[in-house]
């Protein structure tokens, strides 16, 4: 069974405070940060005067007639003013950091922190350490490759400041990572949750090694929204005999979520350090509580390249009832439940990858998928491609069948289902890219 954890806050005033309470402190920090954006950067200068406002119009309590900020335009900023556009609220002397996007969904994003950008950071990581129940003996083990992807460096830096012993997993392979997490008894383990099952299958090659036996108590998975979807979580828990995690954050907005010990169903979004709103995809309407919609944010203290309305791409479905933790903070229940493009119509069902990958996940035998949609004689048509754990027979038509099967009656679409050799599907560090695409014709 997995180990057990505690309930801790970082800022319990804040952390439990009323509505009105939390709207104040965002209204405070926004219009204190506001009047610094507006007298110098030269992004949000444009933004607003286009909208029509001035800038003593900038304030909360005219919020939402606020412009939306689009990646598209921020990739185009980029573009006319390289390197790093004119989202500079100071002068770029004063940044120490620079990282990037992962460019899942197309260029990647530069992205500039000063000091205090740091600092406010740090801040956010402590809500989400201390959030899953992290405490003051726990041996972090951050494991990443430590490239531009800011994830690996906020995560190590935040728990170092928290005062934990921290080990990086950067420039070793899988198999020196499970060793270095097995002889240093590392008790947390921040990574994507599909490295997270990535590491289990490594220990599984190396003799029989049994995470489960590991001193990691919880595992804190971001990157990807697979440790919010049912089966990918119980999956990672039984591997690492472990709780597993789930924590949402942009490296152009910020560490925004955590879901807390308790793991009521939701991740908790830090409404100390953003403003959080959800609307409406093709309209921008706002939409209201249990209803799924884009998610908005603004952060409230990355001055330096700050996001106002920023439009995240990413569905979500939020409750504002107070959670058993004891937090106010909204929760995104089910975490990001994918992104708003993703969705995948097949003979008129959409459907979205998060779904197909919960049913696979609930086969056991199935270690790693591949999902492709693609056109044939005008109809479409989705094939899953699954390989299968070591030591299963790869002559698995019945499983198959079983998968296809399940497919069908949970999520109303009828997918082909083939056996892929083993070790043919690409494993992951960071981001799954499990879906392709296929134009007609190709």
């Amino acid at each position: 069974m997995p180990k057990g954890n505690e309930v801790i806050y970082h800022r319990s005033s804040i952390e439990t405070a009323t509505a009105s309470a939390i709207r104040r402190l965002q209204a405070r920090k926004f219009d204190e940060q506001a009047r610094r954006i507006l007298s110098s950067n030269k992004f949000y200068q444009r933004k607003f005067a286009s909208a029509g406002l001035r800038p003593e119009q900038v304030k909360y309590r005219n919020f939402a007639a606020f412009p939306f900020t689009l990646k598209s335009e921020l990739v185009q900023d980029q573009l006319e003013h390289p390197p790093f556009g004119t989202n500079l609220t100071v002068n770029p002397s004063r940044f120490i950091r620079m990282h990037q996007t992962s460019a899942t969904t197309g260029k990647p994003l530069k992205w500039l922190d000063t000091r205090a950008c740091w600092r406010w950071w740090m801040e956010c990581w402590a809500y989400i350490y201390r959030g899953v129940g992290v405490r003051a003996d726990d041996k972090v083990f951050v494991a990443f490759s430590f490239g531009p992807f800011i994830g690996f460096w906020t995560a190590f830096e935040g728990a170092q400041k928290l005062g934990n012993l921290v080990l990086a997993g950067g420039g070793q392979s899988s198999e020196q990572r499970v060793l270095s997490i097995l002889e240093n008894k590392a008790t947390v383990l921040v990574c994507t949750p599909t490295y997270a099952l990535r590491l289990g299958e490594v220990a599984g090659q190396m003799g029989g090694v049994d995470l489960r036996q590991s001193s990691v108590r919880l595992t804190i998975n971001a990157g990807e929204p697979g440790a919010s979807i049912p089966a990918t979580k119980q999956r990672i828990e039984e591997l690492w005999g472990a709780k597993c995690y789930d924590h949402p954050g942009m490296t152009e907005v910020g560490a925004y979520g955590f879901e807390c010990a308790l793991q009521t169903g939701g991740v908790h979004l830090n409404e100390g350090e953003f403003i959080f709103e959800v609307v409406e995809p093709a309209t921008g309407r706002p939409v209201g509580d249990g209803e799924q919609g884009e998610l908005v944010i603004s952060n409230l203290g990355r001055i330096g390249m700050p996001l106002i309305r920023y439009r995240t791409g990413d569905r979500v479905r939020l409750n504002s009832d107070k959670c058993a933790c004891g937090r106010t903070f909204r929760r995104a229940m089910g975490g990001v439940l994918g992104r708003v493009d993703d969705m995948i119509t097949v003979r008129g069902v959409n459907v979205f990858p998060s779904g197909v990958e919960n049913v696979l996940r609930g086969f056991p035998e199935i270690e790693e998928f591949e999902i492709e949609v693609f056109k044939e004689r005008h109809m479409d048509e989705l094939v899953i491609r699954i390989e299968l754990k070591a030591g299963l027979s790869p002559d698995a038509d019945p499983l198959a069948a079983l998968v296809q099967n399940k497919v069908r009656a949970q999520l109303g679409i009828r997918a082909r289902v083939s056996i892929a050799e083993k070790g043919s599907l690409p494993r992951y560090e960071l981001k799954a890219r499990r879906i392709k695409v296929r134009a007609a014709g190709v």
